[in-house]
């Protein structure tokens, strides 16, 4: 994160990376997230204004940052990400935008757009998904298991796809809250050397074995063939060779048949669909945080 004073002389923080985070900032996040759980009545974003900008496919991000904006009393200007794909200067755009709004919230596929966008922002820039990162959506997942499973920095997190915004998020945060994170799929998906956080593997089923949290994505079209999925694909008999009460958490939008099987979606791996009802209450708090708001 990096700290900006703002032209009120607040000093706030842009939200663009789980790598950036230190373990005291993600555990400051949760602790706020607490709080606003349990007090909705709370109008802590009374007076802000925020500048969203969300294509018309997104749902549930979406959906969870206006509403939890609205509902502490916030108020939400709504624009396409293709408006800041024009010719003006990123410099000029930001420096008109802080005479009126609080934030930026943006979901847009090239993240260097929202890193160069920081540089010019006293005020924060939410990062609320890129082809890169996913932060939000990652850091709100930790939190539900934190609350599922009290010793959640003990357990062994299993990624099974592709590199992408997703894996690379799980491994990030992985890094800052010393997690054990391994990742499997085909060679060349690696995001990295392995570690003592990170290790990638190619063999699904021997990965399994030993994990407690089993994570997936769902699979670019190159990957939807009958060879990778028979090899890669999350089974009811899979699901099996992890730990007892081991949780599947695929990450939505996902596709039965795909990267998970029917039977393995309905059963009771699966944590079911109010495991996403944090991300409204994460969203919340990451906005409380970065725009060094007491609660």
């Amino acid at each position: 994160m990096t700290i900006k004073s703002n032209n009120k002389g607040v000093e706030s923080m842009h939200f663009l990376e789980l790598s950036s985070l230190s373990e005291e900032q993600v555990l400051a996040i949760f602790d706020i997230t607490r709080k606003l759980k349990e007090n909705q009545a709370n109008k802590i974003l009374s007076g802000k204004t925020f500048l969203l900008f969300f294509p018309e496919t997104s749902i549930r991000t979406r959906v969870t940052f206006e509403k939890g904006i609205k509902d502490l009393g916030g108020e939400c200007i709504l624009f396409p990400p293709e408006t800041l794909d024009k010719r003006e200067d990123s410099e000029d755009v930001m420096k008109f935008l802080c005479n009126w709004v609080d934030a930026l919230i943006i979901r847009h596929p090239d993240f260097s757009k929202l890193k160069e966008l920081s540089l010019y922002a006293s005020m924060p820039i939410i990062n609320a998904m890129t082809t890169n990162n996913h932060p939000c959506e990652i850091l709100s997942d930790l939190f539900s298991i934190a609350e599922l499973r009290g010793n959640y920095r003990d357990l062994v997190y299993t990624f099974m796809g592709t590199a992408n915004n997703i894996s690379r998020s799980w491994m990030e945060i992985s890094k800052v809250m010393n997690l054990k994170f391994n990742h499997a799929c085909t060679s060349g998906n690696e995001l990295g050397d392995n570690t003592s956080n990170y290790r990638f593997f190619t063999d699904l089923e021997s990965t399994l074995v030993g994990s407690d949290v089993v994570l997936t994505d769902s699979l670019p079209d190159d990957y939807l063939n009958h060879d990778y999925i028979t090899e890669y694909q999350i089974t009811l008999d899979r699901m099996k060779l992890a730990n007892k009460s081991a949780l599947l958490n695929p990450c939505p939008p996902f596709f039965r048949g795909e990267e998970v099987s029917k039977e393995v979606i309905n059963s009771e791996y699966f944590v079911g669909y109010e495991f996403k009802k944090n991300l409204i209450y994460i969203q919340q708090a990451v906005l409380t945080y970065c725009l060094g708001l007491k609660i």
